[in-house]
């Protein structure tokens, strides 16, 4: 078997695939280029995304050609595949933006794992589409009995699904028709709630070009405490550093449930599967362990390991001791604020929202009510409490700051400017 196809299976990669035997067969055959789509609805890519480009290093490694694509065309509508409600609308000007940004963060990411990718931009060909046309050569391959039969559909029409949400499907088949037109791509991969597009596009080929190309699937990753995977407090996991700091990222994979250790270790990491199944073997505090190395190889996969070390150093220091242990808590995000305002004294629920560690005012209210407020490891006990400049404390590198702490694990830096 083909060592791509082999390392997506035994890592859990697989979900649906149009004819496995026959990628099988293709794979082991010939270097096949395949393409995973990425629309750029925001300015950076997240944890969701993590899994496609993960596939695409361990296909490449194999000798086979990745193609990212980038939606600059279809962001313009917006998939409704896994939405329960109309996407917003972005401006040309926001997609183009967004779509240089996500660019840089795919070549980086492939470019630390030794890997290069074809990438386009379906704007190229679709932006300036001729829509009578595009309906005669295109629409009359669909049928809409079929397109309804699809559970993005099935789901969205309970809630309301627009005409133009309802083109998306035309829009991604023909990206996949002129990928294999113009770059022989045999093979779209892709999450799982992407399988009815894919499927809509494995048989347009067929249908216009007589061709046998393929599609293959991902689960949709969860976590096993219920929450969605990706989702924090704060938002969603970005990989962007300035929108979701190193620090937070670590700490996000270290915090991970306990049953979804091995199973991350698999999707999210380049380690040896007798490296992972040493480390998942343990329980219950010994799984820190993996958990920690987990959080370092994502780390530095994404951010370099020097960011990863600076994390992991952050986490120890304030972990350490009951985060008074001293060490180099320099990772830890941090906000400055005027010295003045410092020994004026700040209201403690005003602190708290401007670190960012509470969302608002009434977020911090109840977190100082459940006791889950900290400044300096000295618990807050009043919604009124001023912090002024006389809690400043020192740092090992003698830095003065004050450490605030949400809850058990959410740590923020106050610095005095």
């Amino acid at each position: 078997m083909d060592q791509g196809l082999k390392a997506l299976q035994e890592r859990g990669f697989l979900q649906q695939c149009t004819d496995i035997d026959a990628v099988t067969a293709m794979l082991a055959q010939e270097a096949t280029s395949f393409y995973v789509g990425f629309d750029p609805t925001g300015s950076s890519l997240h944890a969701g995304h993590m899994v496609p480009l993960y596939a695409m290093v361990h296909l490449a490694r194999a000798g086979h050609k990745p193609i990212a694509l980038i939606g600059g065309g279809t962001a313009r509508i917006g998939d409704p595949s896994g939405k329960t409600e109309m996407r917003q609308m972005l401006t040309v000007e926001q997609i183009q933006a967004n779509a240089a940004s996500i660019r840089t963060q795919i070549e980086a990411f492939l470019a630390g794992q030794g890997c290069e990718a074809t990438i386009v931009d379906n704007s190229d060909w679709l932006a300036n589409l001729n829509y009578i046309e595009f309906l005669r050569d295109i629409g009359r391959h669909f049928s809409v009995n079929r397109m309804l039969s699809f559970e993005t559909y099935k789901m969205r029409l309970e809630t309301g699904l627009s005409f133009i949400e309802f083109n998306y499907q035309l829009l991604q088949s023909y990206d996949y028709l002129v990928l294999n037109r113009d770059h022989d791509c045999r093979l779209q991969v892709g999450g799982d709630d992407q399988w009815g597009n894919i499927v809509a596009g494995v048989d347009l080929i067929r249908r216009v070009s007589r061709k046998e190309c393929y599609g293959l699937t991902f689960p949709l990753v969860t976590r096993a405490d219920g929450k969605k995977m990706g989702k924090t407090e704060q938002g969603a996991v970005f990989l962007d550093p300035h929108m979701f700091s190193v620090y937070d990222f670590y700490q996000y994979w270290r915090n991970v449930p306990d049953p979804d250790v091995r199973k991350f270790l698999y999707l999210y990491t380049f380690l040896p599967i007798e490296e992972i199944e040493a480390l998942s073997a343990h329980e219950g505090q010994e799984l820190n362990a993996a958990k920690s190395r987990l959080a370092f190889e994502l780390t530095r996969l994404v951010h370099g390991e020097d960011e990863a070390t600076r994390a992991e150093q952050a986490a120890a220091a304030a972990f350490g001791a009951g985060g008074t242990g001293g060490g180099d808590r320099s990772g830890i995000p941090r906000t400055e604020i005027p010295l003045s305002e410092l020994e004026a004294g700040i209201p403690v629920l005003d602190l708290f929202q401007r670190s960012g560690l509470c969302a608002s005012r009434s977020d911090a209210r109840r977190l100082v009510e459940q006791g889950g407020a900290r400044v300096n490891e000295q618990k807050i006990e009043s919604l009124d409490e001023l912090i002024g400049a006389s809690r400043l404390e020192r740092e090992s590198t003698g830095e003065p700051e004050l450490l605030l702490r949400a809850g058990k694990k959410r740590y923020h830096r106050i610095i005095p400017v």
